[in-house]
């Protein structure tokens, strides 16, 4: 239905507007079927999935302690050894699975070249693991 204006112009020409009602109309009716149909699309298969436990199985490895006092003196977790024995612990112990961690505790007192060789000797084993052991100072 197309409305015209009393106005003396020319009444041949075409209107400039869109027509939003039938439109409007097929939107709807495309709405209602794709709410309608959505529910029917969804096909769900009842499967029996196996249960996983979200628990990790993480085996810590052990840590080797290497103590060094002020005199140079070696210690393999508490017992004394000599340098030599120290590289054949070593690369035995480079050869483990799960690679055991390295503490390091050293005197304060302990020059830093005995230091560097025991660092040397374990990085040259395969060592990849090496900690600093330190005690805190309690003095405030």
């Amino acid at each position: 239905m197309a409305f015209g204006s009393f106005g003396g112009g020319n009444a041949s020409t075409p209107m400039a507007e869109i027509n939003m009602v039938p439109l409007i109309d097929v939107m709807l009716v495309l709405l209602v079927i794709f709410i309608i149909t959505a529910p029917l699309l969804t096909n769900a298969v009842k499967i029996d999935l196996p249960k996983a436990s979200s628990a990790a199985n993480l085996t810590k490895p052990e840590h080797i302690s290497i103590s060094i006092d002020a005199a140079g003196a070696l210690y393999w977790n508490g017992e004394k050894v000599d340098r030599p024995a120290l590289r054949q612990r070593l690369a035995a112990a480079s050869k483990q699975q799960p690679q055991p961690e390295l503490h390091l505790r050293a005197d304060k007192a302990t020059p830093y070249q005995h230091l560097a060789e025991v660092m040397a000797d374990s990085a040259k084993a395969g060592m990849s693991r090496i900690g600093f052991v330190s005690q805190p100072d309690d003095t405030p």
